[in-house]
């Protein structure tokens, strides 16, 4: 006879401490709460909790340990037209579990209902079909475990999903592909290294489940975003199948990136749940207290609110799913020593009855709290809901995926005309969306591609998309991809078309890591990866979405690019300012052009002092007011100035770098660029040309001469190319971008 002493309603869930669990679970509608064990056959033990505090029943069961299967039954009302569907034959899941074992094996017992009557009652019992909580080992040594907290503005974030980014990993121990040991393993950590990633960001390891209609088309869902228990690491990307080992595995995965320098921040899914509209399953919240965790039709709670696309909402104003988000998160920086978050469609948890309120109840929540308020916080700023688009109004401690940063970009690079005025915006950290209210520029979470949409490769080799593998005729996915296939759709042999294609990622790459904000990546860009045209790989667990690693040699050249952009603003704070650029005059030096050292360069005798950034006419001329409204415009300078950094670095010292120049070229036909005169400064090199990949031999050309090569003044290899003198034309390709240092 098991042993049940009252135990406590707090904390939540199921907490081991040594010598027994106390297991505690909120319910405001349950008539009776049962408790249910399975041991290793399956034999299943129920034992009524029969203590209640506010809505919580608990128990503590000194002979419950690491490892024990469990669930809950919930009695109570039955009663879809009034939003309540509780049903004691489905065995629900812990909203609270820590780690879950098994998964979802689709029948009708897993429903609530009756096919073909949805207010009907299923009687039929799902444990055995449904996926089990687990009590884990709350112990762990950390070993002196520290996060890296690296600085937003030195920050370059590498998207990627942890089965797809190992799981043909040549180099990785078959056990370990696909896996949290394979992500943190030394060879992904040398990759990491050698692009100059300082954070892991990994696509939902939330406890998910496999969608029906996907299982039943032998698809998956591969990107996770049908996420079920918030506290619990996804156990299908652990090595070892044992109950609760996915816990100690993950922990080990964040120590170890740790030690590597490497921060780690988790996508989670807080605005929608695994159970769907009124015809999905019961399996966790559902049946423990429908109207208390989901946002119901206000005059006909039989239905959900759906701002997701996926079946409900999470009634995110209740204080008991307000408790549970935040309860999670703080479980994930505590106890499981994560660097942060990005909310998918974080607008949908802003919205406290029907409007985006961003002064809702869990955005103050996360304000106050000293936990979660002191790591990176990511939102996707958009959900499919009315006036659901966001971006820019967000709270100040909040960074954003700017998605108006992708759609410039990729406009620009494509040729529209729109003129340069918003791809300048964008280059500078988007001061129209985050400086007015107090944020800088690394509030701009900027990105080209991500797990959502064209791969890079695919940006530059599809005019649509191509998902008739998904089964759904391609009715899928974004139509508004902003893409250019550079005159051929898809695969091609012609030389031509994949110059110019290799230009085109070279000038994405570059525009991504020098423009001001935070740079993210998606992985196996820098290797060329494709996805065969397809924007929406969701459900495809297979080499269209995994990473294919022989693409990292055949593609070396666009992986050493890859690696120069990002080493140019690892070493260079002029690419990563702290605050905004303000277009005024940098007064106290000869010349805002100077060395690192701050003596005049440049040949200035004391000239006017130039500001902290020029934009340039392809003639070197400063551009005017006309220039800036002139539509068709699609190339133009920027000057950067190594003296015009306001902030000192953390030690309270001035920051000085050396100044750049950068021209953008998006037009259909070379064009000549003539190097600014005055005293910006006497001779400049070329650090990067977007025509050429990373490994060519570099060319000292000195002004007025053509063809002579020489020694490189530089000692990196990768950062060698032509000099050039003040006043001295440049001829550059169509579509292309040159970026320049002052040398002197």
């Amino acid at each position: 006879m098991l042993q049940v002493w009252p135990g406590s309603p707090y904390p939540l869930g199921a907490t081991y401490d040594g010598t027994g669990t106390n297991f505690a679970i909120f319910s405001e509608v349950a008539e009776k709460v049962e408790l249910c064990l399975f041991d290793e056959d399956n034999t299943e033990t129920r034992v009524e909790l029969k203590e209640a505090d506010a809505f919580v029943y608990h128990g503590f069961l000194p002979s419950i340990g690491p490892g024990q299967r469990y669930g809950y039954r919930i009695h109570g009302p039955h009663e879809p037209a009034k939003g309540l569907r509780c049903n004691p034959s489905k065995l629900l899941l812990d909203p609270y579990a820590k780690a879950v074992d098994g998964e979802i094996d689709w029948d009708q017992s897993v429903f609530g209902y009756n096919f073909g009557d949805p207010d009907s009652m299923n009687t039929e019992d799902s444990a055995s079909r449904v996926m089990k909580s687990v009590v884990i080992s709350p112990f762990f040594d950390w070993n002196g475990d520290r996060p890296p907290r690296t600085p937003y503005n030195e920050t370059v974030i590498y998207e990627a999903h942890v089965r797809g980014l190992t799981i043909a990993h040549p180099g990785l121990p078959p056990e370990y592909r696909g896996t949290y040991a394979g992500v943190a393993h030394p060879v992904m950590v040398d990759h990491y290294h050698k692009l100059g990633v300082t954070a892991v960001e990994l696509m939902p390891v939330h406890q998910f489940v496999q969608d029906e209609h996907l299982v039943r088309r032998g698809l998956r869902n591969y990107w996770g975003y049908n996420s079920l228990a918030f506290l619990a690491p996804h156990n299908a990307y652990a090595v070892t199948t044992r109950a609760g080992q996915q816990v100690q595995e993950f922990k080990l995965m964040v120590k170890d990136l740790h030690d590597a320098g490497i921060e780690v921040i988790l996508d989670v899914v807080y605005n929608h749940t695994a159970e769907g509209n009124h015809m999905g399953p019961v399996l966790c919240f559902r049946g423990i207290d429908n109207a208390a965790y989901y946002r119901l039709i206000e005059d006909d709670p039989r239905y959900y609110m759906d701002y997701t696309g996926t079946g409900n909402s999470m009634r995110v104003r209740h204080p008991h799913v307000l408790q549970l988000i935040m309860d999670s998160l703080r479980y994930w920086v505590t106890d499981m020593h994560v660097d942060g978050f990005r909310f998918d469609l974080a607008a949908t948890l802003a919205r406290e009855f029907y409007e985006v309120d961003r002064l809702s109840s869990f955005f103050d929540l996360v304000q106050q709290d000293p936990v979660v308020s002191q790591v990176k916080l990511i939102a996707e700023p958009w959900d499919l809901g009315a006036g659901g688009y966001q971006v820019g109004n967000f709270p100040p401690l909040w960074t954003e995926w700017n998605g108006k940063y992708r759609d410039t970009v990729r406009d620009f690079w494509r040729g529209q005309d729109e003129g340069v005025a918003e791809f300048a915006s964008r280059l500078t950290g988007s001061s129209d969306l985050y400086e007015s209210d107090g944020r800088r520029p690394s509030a701009s979470i900027n990105f080209v591609t991500a797990h959502d949409g064209f791969t890079l490769n695919d940006l530059v080799s599809y005019n649509s998309k191509h998902n008739e593998d998904n089964g759904e005729d391609s009715r899928d996915g974004s139509d508004d991809n902003r893409s250019w296939n550079c005159g051929a759709e898809g695969p091609t042999d012609d030389p031509e078309v994949l110059a110019l294609r290799r230009t085109q990622m070279r000038n994405f790459l570059t525009t991504l890591f020098l423009s001001q904000g935070v740079p993210m990546l998606l992985a196996g860009d820098e290797m060329g990866h494709t996805q065969r045209g397809n924007n929406n790989g969701y459900c495809q667990d297979n080499e269209t979405s995994w990473l294919d690693w022989s693409l990292a040699e055949r593609n070396a050249d666009l992986v050493e690019f890859t690696a120069l952009v990002c080493s140019l603003r690892r070493e260079h704070p002029v690419f990563r300012r702290r605050r905004f650029f303000r277009g005024d005059p940098i007064h106290g030096s000869d010349s805002a052009a100077g060395d690192p050292d701050g003596k005049p360069e440049g040949g200035s005798d004391g000239g006017q002092a130039l500001k902290d950034i020029v934009w340039l006419r392809p003639d070197g001329t400063e551009m005017s007011d006309a220039d800036w409204e002139f539509g068709p415009a699609r190339s133009f300078g920027m000057f950067l100035n190594g003296h015009g950094i306001p902030d000192p670095n953390q030690r309270g010292e001035n920051v000085a770098d050396q100044s750049f120049l950068l021209f953008f070229n998006a037009h259909f036909e070379p064009l000549s660029f003539r190097v600014p005169t005055e005293n910006f400064g006497t001779s400049w090199e070329i650090v990067v040309d977007t025509r050429a990949p990373a490994s060519a031999e570099p060319a000292v050309v000195n002004a007025g001469e053509t063809g002579e090569t020489g020694e490189s003044p530089r000692s990196d290899p990768r950062l060698t190319g032509r000099i050039v003198k003040a006043d001295d034309p440049i001829e550059t390709d169509a579509r292309s971008t040159l970026v320049l240092r002052c040398a002197d």
